[in-house]
């Protein structure tokens, strides 16, 4: 199995009075979200099925991110990952029934960076220490597990396959 977790690209600031899940993208969040879509597709990083929280910069995220998808993929929109704990975020993730072997989340910080630590057991140590630094806006870490039941889930089951973020892709064109 394989969980992509997203963090949402950059948010425009709030305006007074603005709600903070009303916050939409900046341009150059909506760039960079449409950038790690287009790295995803080049990179077989293809989810079958995303969970997405309801907030408007995750849902941003989510349409700008999947414009590179060469095929369609569901999405949920979520209340409960809004300002999410890791355990609500792998709650979630453990509810997704059918088979999908492929789960994207985009999510927020703290609970998104949180949960990618808990679940990270092994893998390349100095991605893993790039992302025990933090996860930043618009940042991709995919992590595989043995298994093939996300009720299954468990921390520290998981292998780092790979972590990236906007601003390290550059001009990649493989």
């Amino acid at each position: 199995m394989r969980l992509i977790l997203l963090r949402h690209a950059k948010a425009v600031a709030a305006e007074p009075g603005m709600a903070d899940r009303d916050r939409g993208l900046s341009p150059r969040g909506r760039n960079d979200a449409a950038k790690i879509g287009s790295y995803m597709a080049r990179h077989a990083l293809l989810p079958e099925h995303a969970l997405v929280s309801s907030a408007r910069r995750t849902r941003d995220t989510w349409e700008s991110a999947r414009g590179a998808f060469p095929r369609p993929c569901p999405a949920d929109y979520l209340d409960k990952l809004y300002d999410a704990r890791p355990e609500d975020i792998l709650n979630a993730v453990r509810e997704v029934e059918g088979t999908s072997h492929s789960l994207l989340v985009i999510g927020h910080n703290p609970g998104l960076h949180e949960v990618a630590r808990l679940l990270i057991a092994s893998g390349d140590v100095e991605v893993r220490e790039q992302l025990n630094e933090g996860l930043p806006t618009g940042g991709l870490a995919v992590i595989d597990f043995t298994g093939n039941k996300w009720d299954q889930l468990r921390g520290r089951g998981g292998r780092l396959e790979r972590f990236i973020s906007p601003q390290l892709i550059k001009n990649e064109t493989d």
